[in-house]
């Protein structure tokens, strides 16, 4: 018997995405501020092992895991983009006296003589109206407490008949996790800085007002379930030395209860709901090794992954999500079942290197993609009709006196196999753009083909260890990827026009190097350090587009562009990126015992 424990606590500031604009000036930026994550999550596991004889084994394994996590984030309330948020109208200033203020304009307020706005927001608070509307700020809280437990046994036997070997396996998991989630939006104004002043108004369907004629409610308040169960079994026979056959089975139950605190009879509207998912996924495989340094392989295999609780609570387009922030009513999601074939084969020049080649293709029907809202950082859940992943695995590595050199390579061709329609407001190739309204609210059609957003099809990596002296190891990587589509341009045809669209529907490639160092100071006793992004590269991990409430001075704007012939108003819309860390260098003692 033998156990493990870890304990994570640690906080991160500015995780979103940034405006391509604001990056450009100032790569430390952030869009909207605070934007603070909080985590804490202690972990315990414990496994054991026991031969009951020379032929059968039983191993165990059990665990527990505690995730508190909690975020408190300001954002720029997207619904006010294309609202008027200057003058305060009658009945605002009217509210505003009453209540004891002053100063605020009686007329002739303006995005040019008011470039930050907020009478307008505190008088419809103060009112009840419209705040969701006329407050061009939002500050989000959101707070999860996830308790996980589960084990998994299993025995196996190893049997001989001559040249043959047969290896059998058997065994049973099950898994539970209880979650809770709770969020609340507050309305505010934006500051010149860029944060938010919250006033006293809420998304809580009451004190927050209408936003086109409904009750303004973002409120969660979510209890969840998750049970998973599984049984296994793997039997591989081994035919003389040159031959390995394995068959294996493993049947899945998963079953979702959410409890919705708010909202608890279900229906729409409701997170309540009661979920449960089954399926046996086979698989076979087969070895052949024509010479010791030599291994070939084919396999096919099954696979399935129930909807997460989350993933069941955001799959409302009508209602999207900032996750991991809020979750929505939910139309129920299909499990994904995956069926993916695999051919390569592995090899060594003793002593010197090994080397390994492999192909891979993998079909996803009912594939859970996150999909972008009018809102950035917003959208839901969808299942598609089917998705593929295939490509090509190349892994060399070799040894040259003290250097040991590696490359790994991977061709990823990550495609769209149905037709869909999905939201792409900040597209400009959506709908309503190509009926000549560009910047407002529609949709676009993914055809079969398209790539998957935020799926590189080239990634590297080389790698070189040193041995500098007998107790001085260095190291040094690189690590490079290609190009990406945004999320939002999932039809891969986004194109900027510098006016309403501004910036690519893709993230560019990148290489970083990374460069470490190790000094064994004693046998237990090793000093270390690491350096990444040796030379503060500015990177994107990811992109996406959205609406943006700037414009190119910085300043918030509202209606920035006339209105269109059916009296919208269109918004601008922007390539937002996650920037990649900046260098980074950190060091530590290791002791072993």
């Amino acid at each position: 018997m033998c156990s493990s424990d870890l304990y994570a606590n640690n906080q991160l500031n500015g995780s979103g995405f940034q405006e391509q604009r604001f990056l450009a000036r100032d790569y430390t930026s952030l869009y909207t501020k605070p934007d603070v994550f909080t985590n804490r999550s202690p972990f315990l596991n414990f496994t054991g092992r026991h031969a009951f004889n020379d032929q059968w084994t039983f191993f165990g394994n059990a665990y527990y895991r505690y995730i508190s996590t909690g975020s408190f984030n300001a954002d720029i309330n997207e619904n006010s983009l294309d609202q008027s948020v200057y003058q305060p109208s009658t009945a605002d200033r009217a509210a505003l006296t009453a209540a004891g203020y002053s100063g605020f304009p009686a007329s002739g307020a303006t995005a040019a003589n008011t470039p930050y706005p907020f009478w307008r927001c505190i008088a419809q608070g103060l009112q009840g109206d419209e705040p969701g509307e006329k407050c061009n700020g939002l500050i989000n809280r959101g707070r999860s407490q996830q308790h996980n437990a589960g084990f998994t046994g299993q025995v196996s036997s190893v049997t001989s008949h001559g040249a043959n070997r047969n290896q059998f396996l058997a065994g049973a998991s099950w898994d539970r996790s209880s979650v809770h989630f709770d969020s609340l939006t507050q309305l505010g104004y934006l500051n010149p800085d860029r944060s938010v002043t919250g006033i006293n108004a809420y998304a809580d369907g009451k004190t927050g007002g209408t936003v086109d004629g409904e009750p303004l409610d973002t409120r969660v308040n979510l209890n969840g379930i998750i049970r998973t169960g599984s049984v296994y079994a793997t039997d591989t026979l081994s035919i003389g030395k040159a031959w390995n056959i394995t068959l294996s089975g493993r049947f899945n139950r998963t079953s979702i209860q959410n409890f919705d605190q708010l909202r608890p009879v279900a229906g729409p509207g409701s997170l309540s709901g009661d979920h449960a998912f089954n399926r046996f996924n086979p698989a076979i495989g087969v070895t052949y090794n024509p010479h010791p340094l030599l291994n070939t392989y084919v396999r096919y295999s099954e696979s399935n992954r129930a909807p997460t609780s989350i993933e069941l609570g955001c799959a409302d387009p009508e209602t999207p999500c900032k996750l991991p922030n809020a979750m929505a009513g939910d139309p129920p999601l299909n499990q994904v079942v995956s069926k993916t074939w695999e051919a390569g084969y592995r090899g060594q020049i003793e002593g010197i290197a090994r080397f390994s080649a492999g192909w891979f293709r993998a079909e996803n029907k009912n594939d859970i993609m996150f999909v972008s809202s009018p809102q950035t950082g917003f959208g839901y859940f969808k299942n598609f009709g089917q998705t593929r992943r295939q490509g090509l695995e190349l892994d060399v590595d070799a040894d040259i006196r003290r250097v040991n050199l590696g490359f790994n390579y991977t061709l990823l061709d990550a495609t769209f196999q149905s037709v869909e329609d999905v939201n792409g407001s900040a597209n400009s190739t959506n709908a309503a753009a190509r009926a000549g309204i560009k910047g407002v609210e529609s949709y676009i059609v993914i055809q079969p083909g398209a790539r998957i957003p935020l799926a590189p099809r080239h990634m590297g990596k080389i790698f070189a260890d040193i041995q500098v002296t007998k107790k001085f190891t260095a190291t040094l990587t690189m690590n490079a990827f290609s190009s990406s589509y945004a999320r939002g341009n999932e039809n891969n045809l986004h194109q900027p026009d510098g006016n309403i669209y501004l910036g690519p529907g893709k993230s560019p490639g990148y290489a970083v190097f990374n460069l470490g160092g190790r000094y064994q100071l004693h046998s237990r006793l090793e000093l270390f350090a690491q350096m990444n992004n040796v030379f503060d590269r500015r990177y994107y991990t990811a992109a996406q587009l959205g609406p943006t409430g700037f414009n190119d001075q910085g300043t918030f704007v509202a209606r920035p562009l006339p209105a269109n012939s059916d009296g919208s108003f269109s918004v601008r819309q922007a390539t937002f990126f996650a920037p990649g860390a900046p260098r980074i260098v950190w060091g530590g003692v290791k002791i072993h015992f």
